[in-house]
């Protein structure tokens, strides 16, 4: 599941890039994915609409079994 994940995260960080940040795995709990957003993403004031409307739902799509994402 571990490479799944991180292969769904490689394909979304160049958005993330484009704008100044970054997403990094911390870990797997369960279905529960924690990341942390780093850079411009991590003092965005949208950085909650982004993991949950962008990174929780393409996680979900490319890795069924993900429950949800949290910040770490």
């Amino acid at each position: 599941m571990k490479e799944r994940v991180e292969k769904a995260l490689e394909s979304i960080r160049p958005a993330l890039q484009a704008d100044g940040g970054d997403i990094e795995l911390v870990s797997i709990e369960g279905g529960v994915v924690k990341v942390k957003l780093k850079g411009a993403c991590g003092s965005c004031p949208s950085a909650l609409m982004t993991l949950k409307h962008g990174v929780e739902a393409r996680l979900k799509e490319a890795v069924p079994e993900v429950v949800s994402v949290e910040a770490a």
